[in-house]
Formats: C-alpha cells, structure tokens, sequence
C-alpha cells in the first residue's frame, strides 16, 4: 500500500537538498540576498508543486532525474510569491509558516529583491539542466514564463488585489484561482511532461494537465472550507456561493474528475495524492 505522507516527505527531502545546491557558491559582496532567498525557500511546506514535477516524470519515463532542476524552478517561483505576498503592500502577513515573514525578517527592501532574484533565478536553473536537451529547456521556460507573468500567477494575484474591494461572481472567482493557484499547479505538470519528453499533443500531456487543473481548484475550495470552519469569513470565497456540503461535493466532482484522467497511466500515486489533498487537516 503506497503511503503518499511518505512519499511527499522523500521527494521534498529530495528537492530541499538540490535547491540548497543552489545556493552553494560563495558570493560576500551578494550574500544578505543570498541569505534572504534561503530564508524564503528552505526549511519547510510539502512541496506539493515539485512533487507533480519530479512523479509526472517519473511515471511517464521511469526517473524523477531529469525533472529535479524544473522541480526546484517551480518552487523557486512559488517562494517568490509567497515572499511578496507576505509585505505590507500586499497581504501584510507577519508570520509564514511559524517563523518571521521574510520582510519581518530582513527588511522589506531585501525581501522585494529576494522575490525578484529567485524568481530570475528559477529560469536560469531550467538553462542549466544538463540531463535535457536545449530544445526541452526552452520549452520549460516558455512553460514557467507563461504561468507566472501576466498571463498567469501575477495576473490572478492581479485579480485577488481588486477581489478585496468587491463582491466578485462566481466565474470570475473560479478564475482568479485558477490564475493565483491553478497556473503554477498545471505548470508542474507541464514540467514534468518536458522532463519525460512527453509533447504537447499526446495524450498523456493533456491528461496530467486535466489532472492538475481538477485537483489545484479542489485544494483551494478546501482551504476556503477549512478558513470557513475556523471562523474566517472571506468577502470572495466559495462559500459565498455554497453551503459546505455543497462546496464539498464540488470539491470531490473536481476530484474524482482528475484522478479519472490520469488513471489509465496512474500507479496509484495521482489518486493516492488527490485523495489526500482532499482529506488534510491542518
């Protein structure tokens, strides 16, 4: 029986020590920015977006080697956001994950260009994957250029800024997260496809994609859920719109439609992955 708990822990483990490798040269005129990336993308979270990067490969060609730089891109990307959104022009949020927000920490200056670096940073860990050709890696920045610019995670978190001044519809609501959230999320299986030299048109492509869209809407009407029930009352969440039962069942439809297109290849990991995003507790 594959324990999924187990398995996130062994490949975030995975992705912690080559995303430390990143950051292996010794540079003192730069190192208080070094520090500060370090700070905001080491040491914690499940890293959930490079785990579809590193198992998508896996599954389509056998290794999860080749996917490992894209894996760390990705989160390099997702740190950055997770650092600008945490400043006081964005969230203003002064704890992440149980310690200081990176701009509580070194100062809001720092953190900006810390988010900026790493963000620059990921596209050059993609040239240098030397497993790949320089066809494939091309392709992977194009990937991550389009799901984080204005196009993608920035043009949701575009959308979030003008949510907290108005009641948003429903549609506009499912695209914002599937902006803010969703465009990272269908990245890494984008990513992991590249790794596997799986194109653009075959089916497994298209069915890690649906895979991933499915299942990043789902993880983020549970978290409103979970917000609901602790009390927290969103002017735009899903609950806006739904009762929790209702908004639950949306969540498993989403669910079970996902875990459906990736099952003629799955192994067991993508239900076991989809069931267990659905059920966590934090």
């Amino acid at each position: 029986m594959l324990d999924i708990k187990e398995k996130l822990k062994s490949n975030a483990e995975i992705v912690e020590c080559a995303l430390e490798s990143c950051y292996s040269y010794a540079t003192p005129d730069f190192q208080q920015l070094i520090e500060a990336q370090k700070y905001g993308l080491l040491g914690g979270g499940k890293r959930i977006r490079a785990f579809l990067v590193l198992e998508i490969c896996r599954l389509f060609s056998g290794d999860i080697a080749p996917a490992i730089p894209y894996a760390c891109a990705i989160e390099m990307i997702h740190a950055s956001s997770l650092i600008h959104d945490d400043m006081p022009c964005m969230d203003n949020d002064d704890v992440r994950r149980g310690k200081p927000s990176t701009h509580k920490k070194f100062g809001e200056s720092l953190a900006l260009l810390s988010g900026d670096a790493m963000m620059v940073k990921a596209f050059g860990v993609c040239v240098k994957n030397n497993m790949l050709s320089v066809e494939q890696n091309a392709k992977a920045i194009e990937i991550l250029a389009n799901s984080t610019g204005e196009c993608g995670m920035l043009a949701g978190q575009t959308m979030d800024i003008d949510a907290a001044k108005k009641m948003l519809d429903f549609e506009t609501l499912v695209k914002l997260h599937q902006y803010k959230t969703g465009k990272l999320i269908s990245a890494s299986a984008k990513l992991g496809c590249i790794a596997a030299g799986v194109g653009e048109n075959d089916e497994k492509y298209l069915a890690a994609i649906k895979y991933a869209e499915n299942v990043g809407l789902a993880f983020q009407i549970i978290d409103d859920i979970l917000d609901y029930n602790e009390g927290k009352r969103e002017l735009n969440s899903f609950l806006s719109f739904m009762s929790v039962e209702e908004a639950t069942k949306y969540a498993l439809d989403l669910t079970e439609s996902g875990i459906s297109a990736i099952s003629p290849y799955d192994d067991g990991t993508f239900t076991e992955l989809a069931k267990y995003l659905i059920i966590r507790e934090f």
